[in-house]
Formats: C-alpha cells, sequence, structure tokens
C-alpha cells in the first residue's frame, strides 16, 4: 500500500488506514523533567520559544530556554548509479550555500514516512519505490526538541518537483563513496546529511 501511495494510485488516508506494516516511531523519554511553568516569548511559523521552569531529576530548579520544534525527515536518495541526491541550498542562518539530503519537517499529524515522500517529491523531484528506515536523531537537545527521522530510498522515478517560494537551491547527484569522504573531509557540515550518509553506508554494506 506504501508503493501504491508513493505511485500515485492510492489516497495518504486510504494508505494510513489500509497498511499494516507501518510502524509509527514515537520517541519514549524517561525521567524527562516537567515543566511546571512555561512562558511563551516567540510563536512562529516553524518553531516556538518559551521559558520553561523545570524541576530536575536531582531536584534543583532552573529556568530554561526552549524552542519546540514539530520535527521532520530527511532522504538519502540513491539511484542505480550508486549516486545520491544531494541538494546545494542557501541557508542565511547557515552563512551561506550548503550541502544538504532533500529534508522537512512534518505537519500536525503527519507521520514521518509521509514527511519523507513529500518531501522528496518537493525538493527533488522523485517518488521511490523502496524505503529503509534509518534511525532518527536528537539536533540539538541542549535547547532543542526537534527530532529528524532518516531515510534511504531507492527504485527512483522522476517527477515534477515543487520547491517552496522561500527555497533556494540546486539538485545534484554525487558517488556515495565521494559524498561520504566530504563528510570526513569537512565539505559536508550539515549535521543530518553526515549521519544520513554513514547510516545509509553502514546499511547497504549489511
Amino acid at each position: 500500500m506504501f508503493k501504491k501511495w508513493l505511485h500515485g494510485y492510492c489516497s495518504q488516508q486510504e494508505w494510513i488506514n489500509e497498511c499494516d506494516t507501518i510502524i509509527v516511531e514515537r520517541v519514549q523519554h524517561q525521567e524527562i523533567p516537567l515543566p511546571h511553568e512555561s512562558r511563551l516569548i516567540y510563536q512562529g511559523r516553524v518553531l516556538q520559544l518559551g521559558i520553561e521552569s523545570v524541576t530536575m531529576p536531582n531536584g534543583k530548579a532552573v529556568e530554561l530556554e526552549v524552542l519546540r520544534h514539530p520535527g521532520g525527515a530527511a532522504i538519502v536518495a540513491l539511484n542505480q548509479q550508486k549516486e545520491v541526491c544531494l541538494l546545494h541550498q542557501y541557508r542565511h542562518a547557515g552563512g551561506g550555500w550548503l550541502w544538504e539530503l532533500p529534508a522537512g519537517k512534518l505537519e500536525t499529524g503527519e507521520l514521518p514516512q509521509i514527511t519523507a515522500a513529500r518531501e522528496l517529491v518537493e525538493e527533488a523531484g522523485l517518488r521511490a519505490g523502496q524505503w529503509d528506515t534509518l534511525g532518527k536523531v536528537l539536533v540539538s537537545p541542549g535547547f532543542c526538541d526537534e527530532i529528524i527521522h532518516l531515510y534511504l530510498a531507492r527504485d527512483l522515478t522522476v517527477v515534477v518537483s515543487q520547491p517552496e517560494e522561500d527555497e533556494l537551491f540546486e539538485i545534484h547527484w554525487i558517488p556515495l563513496d565521494q559524498a561520504l569522504e566530504q563528510v570526513y573531509d569537512g565539505t559536508l557540515l550539515d549535521a543530518k546529511t553526515m549521519l544520513g550518509l554513514t547510516l545509509a553506508t553502514k546499511f547497504l554494506h549489511k
């Protein structure tokens, strides 16, 4: 059913309702310090900034600046030539042009797998017939709760891309081995991309 939805043969809701092989990934934290008071500082389109008064597991009361983010999904899209799709994307906050995997944030109520498939179409203009879960990562847990889910996508079909208005990037295909070398030599700086490429390489060599 997942493959049918990816190729447009059924609706997203039909896939969610009928596919009994999907495992909804939930992050379960043990002994989380619970905020007993939260003050909203800023509510944006993507994230929420607040001051949270927290009692730590050791009983100490502290105030923390916390960013709440819906999370996202990133995709290692690999073609038959063992080339990976990388975006050379302009990131103002990151200081300029960065090499990144196709990725995007989860919409409200959206499964990470759905986000991955949607973003692969929107950014890279690709659909995938084969998907594998690589894992997930807390991006910066010192102040933010964002989790990025990582996927390997293969059996690719080219479709029309649909980039958002505030996105500026070029699509490149780079041999996976070369991309991994760029992780090691410092060319690639984006954390989700570095981890996604590393996990994908390990998965493929099992």
